[in-house]
């Protein structure tokens, strides 16, 4: 702790608050791409639910692409490890990013239903695999990897696929698919609006349960609980309490609170890694001598500085205007791509 200067505090927050919002906003829009299989029932319905995240899916991704700007700027050596042990998990998310992203614009210009339903499949898959494997990646940093001292991991298929790992996959589609649920509910007027409630209902008990096997894992396979066991507990408090909100609103029709708690769900569990992270960047399975230091991986002071003053000054008009754009879509979609003025619920 001594050794992080107040620089390098603030990058590595920032950075967690990144991801934090890609996973908020972004994580709705998995949710909402999950949903075209199961919620929409025809051509219309699948329209009606691309509709909902069209004007704002891809604004939404640049909080991921920052995301990973800053962290190349701001810890080189992070990004480097990072980078290079989870190439290939990586290129997975990259790759479902990018079939998600041409889907959007494919299936609009097919003739026929077949090859429409290629593009809708492709939709589906991309927004699936994304969380899952961030799910994973991220769950496998916190357990930590076979670093050695200069940072090179040489992680074998099951340092990737474990348990645990794949409990907090599972979890973070779980929880990507609520949150698209609730955005749905939130969204749209006609059957699609009550049939993701019924799916939100039904799913919020499953969750729990993963929650539950996420927390045992938890403590069993990373040392969050005894290195930071006062913000380790209140965090997964605040997620149980969270997630018991989002189910209440699933449950009573509150759509404004299912969806803010749900997404709130997904800051927290952010926060939990991040303050479990803390003050490593990279865990080494090898050597605790091995971890990666904030203060270790880290730019300049300099650098840190020159990035604070540009975030201070460019941060304001992008939150100013990714919420300009919202208030501006914020009309509920109707099955025939109408619109209606008032949210209700």
């Amino acid at each position: 702790m001594a050794d992080v200067n107040n620089l390098q505090l603030l990058w590595f927050a920032l950075i967690g608050v990144l991801f934090a919002g890609f996973f908020f906003l972004e994580g709705f829009d998995f949710g909402v791409g999950m949903a075209t299989r199961f919620v929409a029932k025809d051509l219309p319905e699948r329209n009606q639910l691309i509709s909902t995240i069209g004007p704002v899916w891809d604004g939404n991704e640049v909080w991921l692409i920052t995301a990973g700007g800053a962290l190349f700027a701001s810890f080189p050596g992070w990004y480097a490890s990072l980078f290079s042990g989870f190439y290939l998990i990586l290129l997975i998310i990259l790759f479902g990013l990018i079939i998600r992203g041409v889907s959007f614009e494919f299936r609009s210009k097919m003739q026929t239903p077949a090859t429409r339903a290629i593009w809708d499949w492709t939709l589906f898959i991309g927004s699936l695999i994304v969380p899952f494997f961030f799910g994973l990646m991220f769950t496998s940093m916190v357990k930590g990897m076979p670093m050695d001292a200069e940072g090179n991991i040489r992680a074998t298929f099951t340092d990737y696929f474990n348990l645990f790992s794949i409990v907090g996959g599972v979890a973070m589609v779980l929880l990507c698919f609520l949150h698209g649920l609730n955005y749905i509910r939130l969204k749209t007027i006609g059957e699609v609006h009550v049939r993701a409630g019924v799916y939100a209902k039904r799913l919020y008990i499953v969750l729990f349960i993963g929650l539950a096997a996420f927390a045992g894992l938890l403590y069993t396979s990373t040392d969050f609980f005894t290195v930071h066991p006062v913000s380790t507990w209140s965090l997964l408090a605040l997620i149980i309490v969270l997630s018991i909100l989002a189910t209440f609103g699933a449950y009573k029709d509150k759509e404004i609170l299912a969806f803010i708690t749900s997404g709130l769900t997904l800051v927290a569990l952010v926060a939990l890694l991040f303050f479990g992270l803390f003050p490593r960047v990279m865990v080494s399975s090898i050597s605790a001598e091995n971890s990666l230091m904030i203060s270790e991986a880290s730019s300049t002071p300099y650098t840190l500085k020159i990035m604070s003053w540009v975030s201070l000054t460019f941060l304001p008009i992008v939150l100013g205007y990714q919420t300009w754009s919202y208030y501006v879509f914020r009309k509920r979609i109707k099955k025939e791509s109408g619109v209606e003025d008032s949210y209700g619920g």
